[in-house]
């Protein structure tokens, strides 16, 4: 029979998934957005930087708590830690071209929301499969490590920060 101390751990596995599979909804809401329906309204715009608002609290309560404290209680997670930061890095590059392709469209009286479309799918397949990597890279390690410590809401609910 599963402790307590073990089920915490499970459900860190899971809440990590769930948070996951949120994202990517609605990434793919964004990408399936039919555009403005009046010239002055661009709601891809404002959702998309939400979105990559989201993502990047996301990203940084994995860095600076759920990693952290991950490698504090499994050291040789270390190589496997380092790479996702890596990967969150890089997302945030593309994220930052997001950004600036959606306050472009903000802005501008004729919005080219299918250049902000064409970067969100390819942030789409990045994130699926940096998501996957992450969740069985460091799922059995969460599965099996139940800190007692502070662990960030944001990783585990990103649409709330």
């Amino acid at each position: 029979m599963a402790s307590h101390h073990g089920d915490r751990a499970v459900a860190l596995s899971v809440q990590l998934s769930r948070a996951h599979r949120d994202l990517l909804r609605r990434i793919e809401g964004l990408r399936s957005d039919p555009g403005p329906r009046r010239p002055d309204d661009d709601p891809l715009a404002a959702h998309c930087l939400a979105f990559c608002d989201a993502l990047t609290t996301h990203h940084r309560g994995e860095d600076d708590g759920l990693f952290a404290q991950l490698v504090r209680e499994r050291p040789a997670l270390a190589p496997t830690i380092a790479k996702l930061v890596e990967d969150h890095g890089l997302i945030s590059s593309i994220l930052s071209r997001v950004r600036e392709l959606a306050l472009r469209a903000a802005a501008s009286p004729a919005p080219d929301d299918e250049a902000v479309r064409r970067e969100l799918d390819g942030l789409a397949a990045i994130l699926e499969s940096h998501f996957r990597y992450e969740e069985r890279a460091i799922g059995a390690a969460l599965d099996a490590t139940a800190p007692d410590g502070d662990w960030p809401g944001p990783v585990f609910r990103p649409g709330e920060a």
